[in-house]
């Protein structure tokens, strides 16, 4: 008798890495994060985050805190991870640097997170979200679902200089969620328009990448010989139009104590290639 025909296994890590990342580099990339400076000194780079409600926007914004501080921090408030976006007011966060008095020349704005409830809340966000990138919207601001800023609202900045402006727009997405629905996918497609209009680059960090794969979990290392994410990472970029080479997955701190080399890694090289991408943008506009 001949012997039956093998079934195709799935593969769930690729046999090379879809992008090559010395992991031993981290001080290296904490001494450029470190010795990062502009020309200017009252200037500063402004990184907006956006995207779906739940990605890890504000933990994100944590972890970057946690990593430069060196121990686990909380300067942006956050909700439940199994809860939808938290964040309600436009805010600017700045990280310490040695001490209370001393920054670093960079600020990680948060947002009200995208919705999917109707047409006109997706519109009113998109609006939002060009205001936020040409420096129309100050501190505090409260997002209003059914309608952008208006020019008549105390928050609104009608001459913003460049330190409002955003550099870098960076979305920020859930790698374990379901895939975008087909307006979401279109609504993030509209703020990247807009972005390319006003001269901005757009980066993707993937979040969440130790619920969607449970072997990254087990070895953070693998993460870019997971089959999984690189799919999600390609399906993605084919979607919104953001290069691959722009999307940087990364694990954020939530229940943690302590900083993990690792973890740190994953957050510095992803700010690393923001702090790049944001200074390319500054000195061409």
């Amino acid at each position: 008798m001949g012997s039956s025909p093998s079934r195709p296994t799935r593969r769930s890590y690729l046999p090379k890495p879809w992008r090559e990342m010395n992991w031993g580099d981290k001080q290296s990339d904490l001494q450029f994060v470190n010795n990062f400076r502009l020309q200017t000194e009252d200037q500063q780079l402004r990184i907006l985050l956006h995207g779906p409600a739940g990605a890890g926007k504000s933990s994100f914004i944590n972890s970057v805190s946690s990593v430069l501080q060196g121990r686990v921090t909380t300067i942006a408030p956050v909700n439940n991870p199994a809860e939808d976006g938290f964040t309600k007011q436009y805010t600017s966060y700045k990280i310490p640097k040695g001490n209370e008095d001393h920054f670093y020349p960079f600020v990680l704005n948060d947002m009200m997170s995208l919705r999917s409830d109707s047409r006109r809340t997706r519109r009113a966000h998109v609006k939002d979200v060009k205001k936020a990138m040409k420096g129309n919207i100050r501190d505090g601001y409260a997002f209003n679902p059914e309608c952008s800023l208006s020019k008549s609202d105390e928050r609104y900045n009608g001459s913003p200089d460049s330190s409002d402006k955003v550099h870098v727009l960076v979305c920020v997405i859930d790698a374990s969620s379901e895939p975008l629905q087909r307006e979401d996918v279109e609504t993030l497609q509209d703020i990247r328009d807009d972005a390319a209009e006003l001269g901005i680059q757009q980066v993707a960090i993937f979040t969440k990448i130790d619920v969607a794969c449970s072997k990254t979990k087990r070895e953070m290392k693998k993460v870019f010989r997971s089959k999984l994410l690189y799919d999600r990472v390609q399906n993605f970029s084919r979607q919104v139009g953001i290069p691959e080479q722009h999307i940087f997955p990364v694990k954020n701190y939530d229940s943690e104590k302590n900083v993990n080399d690792e973890v740190d890694a994953l957050i510095l090289n992803a700010l690393k290639r923001i702090i790049e991408i944001g200074t390319d943008s500054l000195k061409n506009n």
